[in-house]
């Protein structure tokens, strides 16, 4: 017997089910429920245990009811779920429970379900072709950025310049009102022309030498005052380059010469440029995939995306020490800032998921096996655990359908055989 009375459309990807728990499994519950409250009641005048169960039902009503409402509710929500065969993207919001004794309990669910997809063209994109073959002067750029991050700091005595170790106080410059201290000068040490640096304090420290001042002026918010700092410097110094021979490739990587060094090197960014033309070409294709296929979007999907995104953001803030409610962010323009991100990421997710279903593409055992244990090395976990885990979490469907994704982004960009025709060369 069906328990969806009715589906309708309340939205753009919103469905309504009514659904009905027949009278018998209502009252069945009702009275499990109810004989679990009588063997634990205490009331006056009876023993633990023997109250009557019409004292109990009367006593505790309302505790009964929402007691059977919790338990039945999402039961037959998932039985629904698989009646009606819609694709649902996320948990139902329950509305409108109705639940008299004697009577069938009815609910309402509002779920965000998959819109309908037609595809069109995915054969043709237009992919972005990126060397990534290093050229002479990237591989001896990478070997001076190695030189430079081991090389030690030595007192320089001259005007200091970009990418000199300066030293010294900095202070804000203000007028003490009377009975109020001075502002305490701050030590700073920056390497000048460091992106996360002031630009106006390398720019006042430039061309500066030890036991010199300099003055700047910095608007520290958009709207506030210009204030002038003085800056008083101890030290310039420069980093002392290490030899770029053998002794220098034994002491960064135990290479044995210079050439291994730089082949190494090499390798690593080709590496890095592979994986960059990679993200270059898998933007490109979804980019072209939406503009080819409009959809309206499910908002609900999109604000948990978009959530999601933050969320992410604040754990960044969070490793890097700043605390994310502490921190002067408004999170609710972030988040409208953030929406269309959010919006194009759930717009090609849906868009993949209607490839692989078109496709057909499937996720194997050993590569679902792989994937596992690939991440679980990431994690520093046995696979097992890591299976136990998102097991528990309700995630290992989530991975087999994310993996299904990229594979299907890669038969899209040409870099993976049709499933048949990677069986027949298996065969052969």
């Amino acid at each position: 017997m069906s328990v969806v009375v009715s589906v309708e459309d309340v939205g753009v990807c919103r469905k309504q089910l009514k659904i009905e728990v027949p009278g018998p499994a209502v009252e069945a519950e009702v009275q499990r429920v109810a004989q679990e409250y009588r063997k634990a009641a205490r009331l006056p005048g009876f023993r633990k245990g023997k109250v009557p169960l019409g004292v109990v039902q009367k006593r505790f009503q309302e505790e009964i009811r929402k007691e059977v409402i919790d338990r039945l509710v999402p039961r037959y929500w998932h039985q629904a779920e698989a009646e009606s065969g819609l694709d649902i993207l996320m948990p139902p919001s329950v509305e409108q429970v109705d639940f008299e004794d004697g009577a069938n309990l009815t609910f309402d669910a509002v779920v965000e379900v998959k819109p309908e997809i037609a595809l069109g063209d995915i054969e043709s994109f237009d992919l972005p072709e990126m060397e990534t073959e290093p050229t002479e002067e990237e591989l001896d750029s990478a070997i001076e950025d190695l030189r430079r991050s081991v090389a030690e700091w030595k007192d320089a005595d001259r005007p200091a310049a970009r990418g000199d170790l300066v030293a010294g106080t900095v202070q804000v410059e203000l007028e003490a009102e009377e009975g109020q201290a001075e502002p305490t000068p701050q030590p700073f040490s920056i390497e000048v022309g460091d992106p996360n640096v002031w630009e106006e304090l390398s720019l006042a420290v430039t061309g500066q030498k030890a036991g010199t001042e300099a003055t700047f002026e910095r608007q520290a918010e958009p709207e506030g005052p210009r204030l002038e700092h003085r800056v008083q410097i101890e030290a310039v110094r420069e980093r002392d380059l290490p030899e770029l021979d053998d002794a220098f490739a034994a002491k960064v990587g135990e290479f044995e010469t210079v050439d291994a060094l730089r082949e190494a090197l090499a390798e690593r960014l080709r590496a890095a440029k592979g994986q960059e033309r990679r993200r270059s070409r898998e933007r490109a294709v979804l980019d072209q995939l939406r503009e080819r296929h409009p959809l309206d979007l499910p908002s609900g999907v999109v604000d948990r995306e978009t959530e999601n995104i933050l969320r992410s953001y604040a754990e960044d803030l969070a490793h890097r020490g700043i605390d994310p409610e502490k921190a002067d962010i408004d999170w609710r323009q972030l988040f409208d800032q953030t929406r269309p991100q959010g919006e194009k990421e759930v717009h090609g997710r849906l868009l993949l998921d209607a490839v692989v279903e078109k496709l057909a593409v499937v996720v194997s055992e050993d590569e679902f096996e792989t994937s596992l244990a690939a991440l679980a090395k990431v994690q520093g976990k046995s696979t097992p655990a890591v299976r136990q885990a998102l097991d528990r979490a309700g995630r290992l469907g989530e991975l087999r359908t994310q993996l299904g994704r990229d594979k299907a982004l890669k038969r899209l960009m040409g870099e993976e055989e049709p499933e048949e025709a990677s069986e027949s060369a298996e065969d052969e």
